[in-house]
């Protein structure tokens, strides 16, 4: 299927507002974001549908796209932030294969600790934040999170948010994989809010 890449585009917009959920209100529900943090360990899909199966996980996220590319007022600046520095970090890991290598060895260690622990459960994303804290946060300017200072202060939050900024990670490798580049935002908006809307 043509345009395929505006899956893990929908996935990233998505994973943005609950990115802001939390670190607005901190919290989120472990149903909106249990598919996105399995979608890490997706590592080999078949086709993208393998990586997001639930299709009402990223209803919102092609919302969100339709919204950014439509004409009119209704934009999010923090969200537009927040997709391109994950796009950014993205194309700087595609060409480290030392991270690459790093990244794939503990992305197998939370594997073997899913045999004890569910994905939302608090030890699988204090491992998750560490793999992004550890691989992703050295390679280059540091994602700012906005939200609430009290909020962001806390562990746990941090934690949260860096699994979630991982799934996003993920999400930009397979949008690059499919096709996706930033150009299309100008010369293909047409056909991208085309594809957004047949996901609904």
């Amino acid at each position: 299927m043509q345009n395929q890449y505006v899956m893990p585009l929908a996935a990233m917009c998505q994973i943005t507002k609950l990115v802001q959920k939390c670190a607005r209100y901190g919290t989120f529900n472990d149903y909106e974001v249990e598919g996105f943090l399995k979608s890490i360990l997706n590592t080999s899909p078949e086709r993208p549908e393998d990586v997001y199966p639930d299709k009402l996980a990223i209803k919102e996220g092609c919302q969100a796209v339709i919204k950014q590319l439509s004409s009119g007022p209704d934009k999010d600046v923090e969200l537009v932030k927040y997709v391109g520095s994950l796009m950014q970090l993205e194309r700087v890991l595609s060409n480290d294969k030392r991270a690459l290598s790093q990244l794939g060895d503990k992305i197998q260690q939370v594997e073997r600790q899913l045999l004890h622990f569910d994905i939302c459960e608090s030890q699988i994303i204090a491992a998750l934040a560490d793999i992004y804290e550890q691989v992703i946060s050295p390679m280059g300017p540091k994602i700012q999170v906005f939200g609430k200072p009290e909020l962001l202060k806390q562990k746990h939050i941090q934690q949260k948010v860096r699994a979630l900024l991982l799934a996003g990670i993920r999400s930009a490798v397979l949008w690059r994989q499919l096709g996706g580049k930033r150009r299309q935002f100008f010369f293909a908006k047409k056909s991208i809010i085309s594809a957004a809307k047949s996901y609904l």
